[in-house]
């Protein structure tokens, strides 16, 4: 489909190779030339549209090889109807069915007559008169375009509703007259084939865009001419090597723009003009190379008249070209005073340090040096654009060029749009974004920002990342993402980000990364996963392997689920103890666009058809283009459709929609293609399609529409295909003008026909004269329906608002209910059935029933929760929500126990619940929130007039004189009596004390017994020490409590087992207990503490046949439950601890029961 371009030429190569196309749509363009055999490799064709071109003669057997073809549209155009044209009319009488309407535009006599009806000797050609048309047209030496005129070199085109500049004009011609047209812009070497060209006038058009080579070559080019257009910035090198170049015109643009180099090849310039634009500053050395220069017009520019401008009027001083009387803007002190005639040391700037955007560096690149001016509301100052806290809903349209930090944090952005905007910014390095409301970044919302290397998006709702919505941030080094919704990250998330170098993901909902997820950041050295739920299981086991492999600091992130490895580090878990449940290893982080379930989307387009669907689905994504809604439930139009504003296509038929509104499609710009066919309207409201300038395909096929208020397409100036075929269409006077519509240019192809009134029945509304359509005697303005039953002819129904309020055969007959209009505020009234005049009103949001006056309170059924407040808005509502909750209902509680809010005092523990915080005091102190030291001396147990001092938790006896022990018990010693301690023969250096009537050994570390006399524990100093146990009674029910004191990662603690195991040892200093009683895979569970920090810990191990309790320095129990699993541990197998002969260990590290190959040292 290439309709609808400005398609100027079919050359004769065009569509070679092309063998397999059936459908080539060329309407709508601006074709003037078909070359000879142009369609020659197109045997297989089946639709051809040429209408509504420039077309005037086409050569001999363009059409004649193609056997299949069954759409043929060749009407609307310039068709010469001479000699040369003659075999199409025996073409088209081969084929009566294609080909319509095709009409020739000249000579005189034929103008208006369909070809297939003109006989052959009717085709002349009167020698002189035809030689311009004689000559086909030939892409090598070009042809005058049928619309201009062409004499003595010059083509004049002037005011011909060109929307842009012909192609394949005369290649001698040295004038052309372009001005008075519609050209919106100049393509890449526009001119450059016509090398004589001395004069190119293309004033008074619309163009805003100019191809940097558009002149390129034109080497004797001496005036151009651009006035009175939308010109804002002239192209690096437009005015390259135009050195005959005498006169050049820009006044009356919008050029904010002129590069120091811009005219450095206008050595002959003698006039230039540029009056009336938006220059406020030149850089030095503009007109240096105006070597031939006499008039110089700059008047009516906003300049101002800083230091940067000094040189200016220096200039003009010493060459008093300036003609216009340009003066200054601004400042204040030099306001509307002519520049020529202020004195130097008057230019001046504020800050004379600071580097403005025009000074050398900029002049060495060329850059533009008119800057754009600071967007509304915001600061621009050094580089910096500060638009932060301004309730933004988007970026600024409109940013200053020398823009190195864009700061628009704190504002109300949800979806980043792919503007371009980045593409203007090439000094950009820093965009910040956080805390705003982002939850979408459309594909290439970043083209262009190639020299950014800081992205923040903190605290923002996104909830996937895709590679796509990254591109163009090739220089990025940093990319902060924390504080969003990220759920998993797929291996396309950061595709093409190879110099990012810091990425943060802290604090999202990450539950899973796929394999190779980071693998394209090449560059990265800091990876910032913590504070994110990751379910550790054989999906995420590759990741472990990775953070061990990579020197990335990582900040250690741990574990959330399963409960066995909860808050362990990622990279301290050992592979095997990723598992999987069966059955659940494919639950997969995929990248996948946002869709609703109930519909498929590819790309952007978005099919919901036959699912039922009475509403619009949530989770549409906002750049659908594409939205297919046919065959579901649907009673009106979905008010939500405004919203996506890049529609190209809905389709909405086989539905239950009964009426318009005339804001059923606001907003719908970019509309090419709406189908409402199959549903059951009967009124359309007049402003109904209003806004729809690109529509041109409108289906209202198979309703029940009777009648058309005229003027209703007034806004679809694109239609080209009204499909109301299978209507009851009432051919009155009233349907006259639609009559004449949809004859000029062909608009419905033949297929409606009048249901009324009787002598019109079964007329097609395209081929029946206008003038058939008349009133006989009724005085109904809009006959809107016409029943099923009775009499067609007899009965009429006129609306007023989308309601019948007049029936009968001359309308006499008042209907009740509508007929005062009942329904206020836009409202829609729809008679009742039946005899009564009943009715009801479809009201717009935000009003109810019956008559919409009552304005609708969102807030009644909300759903604030957790006592926030309900604020209601036109459509919707929002919740206020008390102190510290958050949330769009408020149902996010705070979290009571952080920093800011934790009421608990003396190292107590806070527990953050609904009803708010709850401490677990630490012993000796007591209380709501801990703040009372409990008297522990009300209960003391002091002796002999002890007096008691209360501690926290606890408290000691102050003696009396002589007296001593815990509890001053003790009575004074008689002398010469040797002391309990004396008597207590503590061994291997261990201290006594005396405790009330008895002394205690406190024996030191590997020591005990009632005199320190038993050795505890064993130093392993060698790697191949261990200790055998044999015998083991009741085994596998035990207490085993072990004291370990080490500073390695990793190393045996006690193995049991041969086929069956039980293994506990230190990984990554965490304690690791692996326990398999006989089915595979085994279990394992780790400690959340490491323990090898020098320092003493105790591990308590819990073993009762299947289950294993394994507890740290007394702290909570980590519990693996076996039950299900029959078989027991071999009770005759020894068990070995801190280590184990070799052979031993070897098995059981190639069956995986041991992770480590090493023996306890410490």
């Amino acid at each position: 489909d290439l309709s609808e371009n400005f398609i100027q030429a079919i050359p004769r190569k065009a569509f070679r190779g092309a063998t397999d196309l059936k459908n080539l749509q060329l309407d709508k363009n601006q074709i003037s030339c078909i070359e000879d055999g142009a369609f020659r490799a197109l045997r297989g064709l089946e639709v051809l549209t040429l209408n509504n071109n420039n077309i005037t003669s086409i050569p001999v057997s363009s059409f004649n090889h193609m056997p299949k073809l069954r759409t043929f549209r060749l009407h609307s155009n310039h068709l010469f109807c001479d000699c040369h044209l003659a075999w199409l009319s025996q073409w088209l009488r081969q084929r009566p069915t294609i080909g319509l309407f095709t009409q020739c535009a000249a000579p005189a006599q034929l103008r208006g007559l369909n070809v297939a009806e003109i006989q052959k000797n009717e085709f002349s050609c009167s020698g002189q008169t035809d030689s311009a048309h004689a000559q086909l047209c030939s892409l090598s030496s070009g042809s005058c375009p049928a619309m201009c005129t062409c004499s003595n070199g010059i083509v004049d085109c002037r005011g011909k509703g060109l929307t842009a500049i012909p192609a394949n004009l005369p290649e001698t011609m040295t004038e052309i007259r372009l001005e008075l047209n519609g050209i919106k812009s100049i393509p890449p070497g526009a001119f450059s084939p016509y090398k004589k060209l001395r004069r190119i006038d293309l004033s008074n058009n619309q163009i805003s865009e100019i191809a940097p080579d558009a002149f390129q070559g034109l080497r004797s080019l001496n005036s151009l001419v651009l006035y009175g257009n939308k010109i804002t910035d002239l192209p690096k090198g437009v005015f390259g090597g135009l050195f005959a170049l005498q006169l050049l015109l820009l006044n009356a643009n919008k050029i904010n723009c002129v590069r120091a180099d811009a005219f450095q090849d206008l050595q002959n310039l003698s006039l230039l003009s540029l009056y009336d634009n938006k220059i406020q500053s030149l850089a030095k050395g503009t007109f240096t190379s105006l070597r031939a220069i006499q008039t110089l017009h700059l008047a009516q520019n906003p300049f101002i008249c800083d230091c940067n401008l000094k040189w200016l009027a220096d200039f003009l001083r010493a060459n008093p070209v300036e003609t216009s009387g340009a003066r200054c803007a601004s400042p204040r002190r030099l306001a509307n005073k002519r520049i020529g005639q202020i004195k130097s040391k008057k230019f001046r700037c504020s800050g004379e340090s600071c580097p403005q955007p025009w000074t050398e560096d900029y002049q060495l690149n060329s850059e533009c040096n008119s800057d754009v001016i600071c967007p509304p509301k915001c600061r621009c100052e050094s580089g910096v654009v500060e638009c932060s806290n301004l309730k933004l809903t988007k970026i600024p349209d409109r940013i200053p060029q020398s823009t190195a930090e864009l700061r628009l944090n704190n504002n109300e952005i949800s979806i980043l749009e792919a503007t371009g905007i980045f593409k203007k910014l090439p000094h950009l390095k820093k965009i910040n974004l956080s805390n705003n409301k982002v939850s979408e970044i459309e594909d290439g919302a970043f083209e262009g920002a190639s020299s950014v290397n800081e992205l923040h998006l903190t605290v923002n709702q996104l909830e996937s990342v895709r590679s796509g919505m990254f591109r163009g941030l090739d220089g990025l080094r940093t990319l902060m993402l924390r504080n969003n919704r990220i759920s998993c990250i797929h291996n396309d998330s950061f595709t093409g980000l190879r110099n990012v170098r810091l990425l943060s993901l802290y604090d999202n909902q990450i539950s899973t990364i796929a394999p190779g997820a980071f693998d394209t950041l090449q560059s990265l050295s800091t990876l910032n996963l913590l504070a994110n739920p990751f379910n550790c299981n054989c999906q995420l086991a590759w990741l472990g392997d990775w953070l061990r492999k990579r020197k990335i600091v990582t900040g250690n992130p741990r574990c959330q689920n399963p409960d066995f490895l909860r808050q362990i580090p990622l990279q301290d878990v050992a592979f095997p103890d990723f598992r999987c449940e069966e059955g659940k290893e494919e639950t997969t982080c995929i990248p996948r666009p946002q869709c609703p379930q109930e519909c498929t989307c590819l790309d952007t387009v978005v099919r919901c058809s036959n699912k039922h669907l009475k509403a619009l689905p949530k989770g549409i994504p906002k750049n659908v283009t594409e939205l297919y809604l046919d065959g579901n439930q649907f009673t009106q139009v979905p008010g939500q459709l405004s919203t996506f504003k890049y529609l190209q296509l809905v389709d909405l038929s086989n539905n239950k929609i009964s009426s318009l509104s005339n804001s059923s499609f606001t907003n719908m710009s970019q509309l090419t293609t709406l189908i409402l066919s199959y549903n059951s309207l009967q009124c359309i409201p007049p402003l109904a399609f209003e806004g729809l300038r690109s529509l041109r395909l409108l289906s209202l096929h198979g309703n029940d529409i009777s009648s058309l208020p005229e003027g209703i397409f007034a806004d679809v100036t694109s239609l080209s295909h009204l499909a109301i075929g299978a209507n009851p269409l009432y051919c009155s006077c009233n349907l006259r003008w639609l009559s004449s519509w949809v004859k000029t240019g062909y608009k419905e192809p033949g297929i409606a026909r009048c249901a009324g009134p009787p002598d019109m029945e079964g007329k097609l509304l395209l081929t029946t004269p206008a003038k058939k359509f008349e009133c006989q005697g009724e005085r109904c303005p809009c006959c809107l329906s016409i029943p099923s039953h009775g009499h067609p002819a007899e009965q009429c129904f006129v609306s007023l608002g989308g309601s019948r309020i007049l029936a009968g055969r001359d309308c006499e007959v008042a209907l009740g209910g509508c007929s005062s209009n009942p329904c206020a505020n836009g409202g829609t009234c729809q008679p009742q059935e039946g005899d009564g005049a009943g009715f009801r009103c479809l009201c717009p949001v935000g009003f109810e029933d019956p008559s919409c006056h009552t304005t609708s309170d969102p807030c009644k059924e909300h759903s604030c929760e957790n006592g926030g407040s309900c604020v209601p808005s036109a459509t919707n509502y929002t919740c206020l929500c008390p102190a510290h909750y958050t949330g769009e209902f408020c149902e996010q509680p705070p979290n009571f126990c952080s920093d800011e809010l934790n009421p608990c005092q003396h190292d107590s523990t806070c527990i953050s619940t609904s009803q708010g915080p709850r401490c677990e005091c630490a012993p000796g102190y007591v209380g709501s929130n801990c703040s009372e030291d409990f008297d522990d001396c009300q209960d003391h147990r002091c002796q002999n007039n002890a007096r008691c001092l209360d501690e926290v938790n606890g408290y000691s006896c102050l003696c009396t004189e002589g007296y001593s022990g815990q509890l001053c018990e003790m009575p004074p010693h008689t002398a010469g009596q040797p002391g309990l301690c004396e008597r207590a023969e503590c061994q291997n250096g261990a201290p006594c004390v005396e405790r009330g009537a008895r002394a205690l050994c406190q024996c030191l570390p590997g020591f005990g017994g009632p005199k320190c006399e038993k050795l505890l524990s064993v130093n392993f100093v060698d790697r191949d020490t261990y200790l055998q146990f044999t015998d083991l009674q009741d085994w596998p029910r035990a207490n085993i409590t072990l004291q370990v004191s080490t500073a390695e990662g990793n190393g045996i603690l006690l193995y049991n087992g041969d086929s069956d195991h039980m293994a506990v040892e230190l990984y990554q200093g965490h304690v690791r207990v692996s326990y398999d009683p006989g089915t595979h895979p085994s279990s394992a569970i780790y400690s959340a503490e490491t323990i090898n920090d020098g320092q003493f810990h105790t591990v308590e191990l819990v073993t009762f046949d299947q289950m294993v309790n394994l507890s740290i320095d007394g702290g909570s129990p980590m519990t693996m439950d076996n039950s299900g699993k029959h078989y027991t541990l071999n009770s005759e197998a020894p068990l070995y601890v801190g280590g184990m002969p070799v052979d031993v260990n070897s098995a059981a590290f190639r069956l995986w029961q041991l992770l480590n190959g090493t023996s306890f040292h410490g």
